[in-house]
């Protein structure tokens, strides 16, 4: 992810997310049932406060940064709780001992540069024992949390330990579409229920990087989801080349040359002759109008609106998606937002998720 903020916060929000979020879990001793009922059960949303007797609840705190904050909190305390669970019942249950790989070695590393395929040719042993040393190391830990997650769930089902831990709950942000330009227009853009709208800047690697990942997805998904893109440039030089593809789209070419100005935009940005170059192979016929409105900075202000628009809705890097259900009367999306060039089946599985919430 290309972002404005370095990951991480406060010690103090993590101290009070942490004495919401973890005080509740319970190791279930089978002897020991009434015990167990004494404990106060984890709640992923307590009541914090009461205004003139009315609830204030730990969600109605929630902004997309402290969402996602919560989230990455969420995942180390379970990695910790499965960690607990697993010493704490390895002395009445043997058969939950860890058989966890061992520490990487040398001879690891040179029998992993004599046996992969095509390892040889990029280069000798010692210009890459370092990166290979890394990479075993990643593979190792991966599967040293897949080894413990797998003990973990064989504690739960055999009901030696009940786990009321839980995520916390979605949170859904309200976004205009704006001025976004949309993928499907015209009779193909109605009755489109979900909407993926991405926040990029032309000058942001991981943006190019995630553009074949979206062309995938608007022909897996071309008769149900809309796809919008809307201008987040975090680089004062990436400016010029969003009012560019604005130019183009005057034209009805701003996907054409969208697609161009990812594939070489240092370049582009700094020539207007390549810019022009580039949107007559984008399709712009008229090129004197192009030229005009780039010199008139035509789309300035949209642009600038466009970024004044994520950074309320708390965008700190990009790229940066908004995905959830499509209110095309009041042309919002009310939905959940994420960053980075991710997987494609994270795109899937949340898409899937607002597809089968609009179908109910």
């Amino acid at each position: 992810m290309h972002g404005i903020l370095k990951a991480g916060f406060p010690l103090f929000l993590a101290t009070f997310l942490f004495n919401f979020s973890f005080s509740g879990t319970i190791l279930a001793q089978p002897q020991e049932e009434e015990k167990k009922e004494n404990f106060i059960r984890y709640s992923n949303n307590p009541v914090v406060a009461l205004a003139e007797g009315q609830p204030i609840l730990l969600d109605d705190l929630k902004n997309a940064q402290i969402h996602e904050m919560m989230m990455r909190l969420y995942q180390m305390q379970r990695a910790l709780l499965k960690q607990k669970v697993m010493k704490s019942l390895i002395e009445t249950h043997p058969e939950l001992e860890s058989h966890d790989d061992p520490q990487i070695t040398q001879k690891d590393v040179e029998e992993f540069y004599l046996n992969e395929p095509g390892i040889k040719e990029l280069g000798s042993l010692e210009q890459l024992q370092g990166q290979i040393r890394n990479y075993l190391e990643k593979m190792r830990r991966q599967g040293n949390l897949k080894n413990l997650e797998a003990r973990y769930q064989e504690a739960v089902e055999k009901g030696w330990v009940v786990d009321y831990f839980k995520p916390p709950n979605d949170f859904r942000l309200k976004a205009s579409v704006g001025t976004a330009v949309l993928w499907f227009k015209g009779d193909n853009a109605h009755g489109r229920k979900v909407f993926v709208m991405e926040y990029s800047d032309f000058l942001c690697p991981f943006c190019k990087k995630v553009q074949g990942t979206l062309r995938d997805l608007r022909k897996k998904y071309a008769d149900t989801v809309q796809f919008g893109y809307r201008h987040f440039p975090l680089h004062q030089e990436a400016r010029g080349l969003s009012e560019a593809v604005e130019c183009a789209r005057d034209q009805g070419r701003f996907w054409q040359f969208q697609n161009l100005v990812f594939l070489d935009a240092r370049r582009l940005q700094q020539s207007k002759l390549e810019l022009i170059r580039n949107a007559r192979r984008a399709g712009v016929k008229d090129i004197p109008s192009f030229e005009r409105c780039l010199d008139s900075g035509k789309y300035q202000k949209r642009v600038q609106n466009d970024f004044e628009e994520g950074i309320a809705l708390g965008i700190q890097g990009t790229p940066t998606f908004i995905i959830g259900t499509y209110n095309h009367s009041t042309a919002t999306i009310n939905g959940e937002m994420f960053s980075g060039a991710m997987a494609p089946s994270k795109f899937i599985h949340l898409i899937e998720k607002y597809l089968n919430h609009s179908a109910e």
